[in-house]
């Protein structure tokens, strides 16, 4: 059977990971000269508490291709076919360190290396369906244009209380143009070919996760949802009653945005994501 690797950014449960012997490569969390690895040796509540507590700003870096290169021949053991998925290469360096751990390993072994264009609830989702086809037995061809197919139908959206992680970190993109607007304004942002880009402006916190349900409405009828939070789990949890009841027939996958990509979003972070039916 074809195995799954894909990288923390993807925030996959644990519960998944292990339902699906899904394999997770780890992006790196530097403070100072302190280097962690997403999820294994810092979790989001350690990371989350540093963050706000600490005095050095965190910066990231990609797995160096050794990480994925060892992952690629501990799993040769048991299958000669893998699936990475990644976080987009438009915003890390993480899809080629993937893809040059190939040249480190077996030719034998097929490896398929696939950017995400996304990351959060757009790496999960076409990450899950792509163990979902492993364990059923389709063939690796058949799953490539699958998840091909899925990935410009994502649709995830995130809320914000302050783009100043997002510049520190030198990811923020085209939502450079909300910075310096009025006081109390909510970023919304999405990715937009694989890059951060901006969708509105909401006035206060209240006002931007009415726009998040409105967004997921307009996903159509998906089997499933992905919400995120990274420090407010009571408020995710009124967004989880929301949408559970403007798509009911929705499967609500819950999970928390890791270290890596709370670096440069912060601890106020929301997130919500859907394959679109529409």
């Amino acid at each position: 059977m074809m195995k799954i690797i894909c990288d923390s950014t993807g925030d996959i449960p644990e519960a998944i990971r292990k339902q699906y012997d899904i394999t997770t490569v780890p992006l790196n969390v530097l403070f100072g000269t302190d280097s962690y690895q997403d999820g294994v040796n810092l979790t989001p509540p350690q990371f989350y508490k540093m963050l706000v507590e600490g005095k050095v700003h965190p910066t990231t870096s990609q797995p160096a291709p050794g990480l994925f290169a060892e992952a690629y021949q501990k799993l040769a053991k048991e299958t000669d076919e893998i699936m990475v998925l990644t976080i987009s290469a438009g915003i890390s360096g993480t899809y080629e360190s993937a893809m040059q751990a190939k040249q480190m390993v077996d030719g034998k072994l097929k490896i398929e290396v696939i950017d995400s264009k996304w990351t959060c609830a757009g790496l999960l989702l076409p990450t899950l369906h792509a163990a979902r086809a492993a364990e059923k037995g389709m063939k690796m061809t058949e799953i490539t244009k699958m998840v091909k197919d899925i990935i410009p139908k994502i649709r995830v959206y995130m809320i914000f209380d302050t783009l100043e992680y997002l510049r520190k970190g030198g990811r923020i993109g085209a939502a450079k143009a909300l910075l310096g607007g009025m006081l109390k304004l909510n970023p919304v942002l999405t990715l937009k070919d694989g890059l951060i880009h901006p969708v509105t402006q909401a006035r206060g916190r209240a006002k931007a996760v009415d726009i998040l349900v409105d967004l997921m409405k307009k996903t159509g009828s998906p089997d499933e949802v992905v919400v995120e939070d990274a420090t407010t789990p009571e408020e995710l949890e009124g967004l989880v009653k929301r949408i559970s009841s403007a798509i009911p027939n929705a499967k609500i996958i819950r999970t928390t945005v890791g270290p890596t990509i709370g670096v440069h979003a912060g601890p106020s972070i929301m997130v919500a994501g859907a394959i679109s039916t529409l």
